[in-house]
């Protein structure tokens, strides 16, 4: 099919007629050892428009995917943008009432999702991804070229938040959000067009979507797709296809740096890794930065499309652990509770202002006057300091916050240096009640492989390093921590959990 570029579409539906005129026989994507060119994927992508259409889909409904990474995510995004219409992307890992609610409040009117999905609501249009999807592209036969009129500043996506408290929301990503937080990206990152991006990041999550597939498809680079993240199956991908650039959250990264193959693996082909979603402990980054790696991270959120600042390659030495400076076409701001400007090494809460935010959440008048400052500034509810040089260094989540004795302890900074003891793999720390001090530490750490781990021997471990106010009072060693499916830690669930501090024990040995 020769590609036509729709001349009323100025949004991502047209990317992949004008992709596949750039660059025909180049790989997109590679899914457990298939590749599909970019002009096969312009011809599956309108053929699934075509179909789509027929089913009922116009400019401005809702489409919906459920399922891991695959083709077919790729496939109904963009047909879904040809024809005008808004995606929705939808978190698999979910239970199937979780995913109802989701595809209730967004309106979804088709659904394309995976085999093993669970839900019950069925859109008018609902199709399997399997034989019976490419049954249903073939009957398209050769369709005509579409062009809807679609703007910069329609919607595009609707992302549900992840959910850790409460009913997630659905923020609004436009076209034009989408467009400038590639922009952002490309200024920060020298993506390349013989780019071998390697995706083992859920593409429900704004990261792996907006951060990593996106700006590879516009420059004509490669994606390599994984199912779902495994560590033994990155560290073959990596050389097979000469992986160049991967995106990853903090426990991604340490599962490969734990694995027993990390100190052979061939890594030669990577020339960055790319971290968000929530600090990275220094010494995680040292691992990988003592392999000759270029560790860059940055911070954002799904509202932002998420890039709001960036640690640039050149800098991530030299400032290890911060998220860096914003990002080129966006604002960013520290404020204290009055909204004024903290000064530099003071925390207070990180504002975004720019073409890449959100105009809102999804039928929630509510909740979008209360994201925004009166003078449109998005509120993050994120924690930061920045330094004399403007470089931005996340300090927690302001609800993760808790207050022990007085004094504000931020959780992500006491499980950055529980990370560092040699037997923990992970750790989670939140605050829990307490009849001396308010509220105390409880540490949920993950131990190393084969490693034995004891409570009093981790706070001992902590009182060199950290004041004593700061020292969990309780540990508990769990077998793994429970996340959402964007990889973050379920800090609602670890709160409800019962252990010894309901019985009133006071702060003990790690007390001031």
């Amino acid at each position: 099919m020769t590609p036509t570029v729709p001349a009323r579409n100025t949004g991502l539906g047209s990317w992949p007629a004008r992709r596949a005129a750039m660059s025909p026989g180049s790989n997109a994507l590679v899914f457990r050892g298939d590749a599909v060119t970019y002009a096969q994927l312009f011809d599956r992508v309108t053929r699934l428009a075509a179909r789509l259409r027929s089913g009922g889909v116009q400019r401005g409904d809702r489409v919906a995917y459920l399922g891991p990474n695959h083709p077919a995510f790729v496939e109904t995004m963009f047909a879904t943008h040809l024809l005008g219409a808004i995606f929705v992307p939808l978190n698999f890992r979910l239970a199937a009432p979780e995913v109802d609610y989701m595809l209730r409040h967004s309106g979804t009117v088709a659904l394309v999702h995976a085999p093993t999905s669970a839900f019950s609501v069925r859109p008018g249009t609902v199709v399997e991804v399997g034989d019976a999807y490419e049954e249903w592209l073939a009957a398209a036969g050769e369709p005509e070229p579409l062009d809807v009129a679609v703007g910069m500043d329609d919607p595009a996506f609707i992302l549900y938040t992840s959910g850790t408290t409460g009913r997630p929301k659905g923020a609004v990503l436009t076209h034009a959000n989408v467009f400038w937080n590639c922009s952002n990206l490309l200024v920060g990152v020298d993506v390349a067009s013989d780019e071998m991006t390697l995706i083992g990041a859920p593409l429900f999550h704004v990261a792996a979507l907006n951060q990593c597939l996106l700006p590879t498809f516009l420059k004509g680079g490669c994606s390599v797709l994984m199912p779902s993240w495994d560590v033994d199956e990155a560290l073959e991908l990596i050389p097979r296809y000469g992986i160049t650039w991967m995106f990853g959250v903090a426990a991604m990264f340490a599962g490969l740096a734990q694995s027993p193959r990390w100190p052979g693996a061939d890594l030669s082909s990577l020339r960055s890794v790319m971290s968000g979603g929530a600090a990275v402990p220094e010494s995680l980054i040292l691992a990988y930065q003592e392999r000759g790696l270029t560790f860059c991270q940055g911070y954002g959120m799904t509202e932002t499309a998420p890039g709001a600042t960036f640690l640039e390659a050149r800098e991530s030495r030299t400032h290890v652990g911060s998220a860096g400076l914003p990002v080129f076409f966006a604002g960013v701001r520290c404020v204290r509770p009055d909204l004024t400007d903290a000064p530099a090494g003071e925390t207070g809460e990180v504002l975004v202002r720019g073409p890449n935010v959100t105009p809102g959440y999804w039928n929630d008048a509510e909740a979008t006057r209360d994201a925004f400052t009166a003078d449109g500034w998005f509120r993050s509810g994120d924690l930061a300091r920045v330094d004399a040089a403007g470089h931005l260094y996340v300090v927690d989540r302001l609800k993760d916050m808790y207050i022990s004795g007085g004094e504000n302890v931020y959780p992500a900074e006491v499980e950055s240096v529980i990370f560092e003891h040699p037997a923990v793999a992970e750790a989670a720390v939140v605050g829990v009640s307490d009849p001396v001090w308010g509220e105390v530490g409880r540490a949920f750490v993950v131990p190393m492989p084969g490693a034995a781990l004891d409570g009093d021997e981790l706070r001992g471990f902590l009182v060199p390093r950290l004041a004593k106010y700061k020292i969990p009072v309780h540990v508990d060693v769990v077998p793994a921590l429970p996340r959402t499916g964007s990889g973050k830690v379920r800090k609602d669930e670890l709160r409800r959990l019962p252990g010894e501090h309901e019985a009133g024990h006071g702060r003990g040995e790690g007390g001031t």
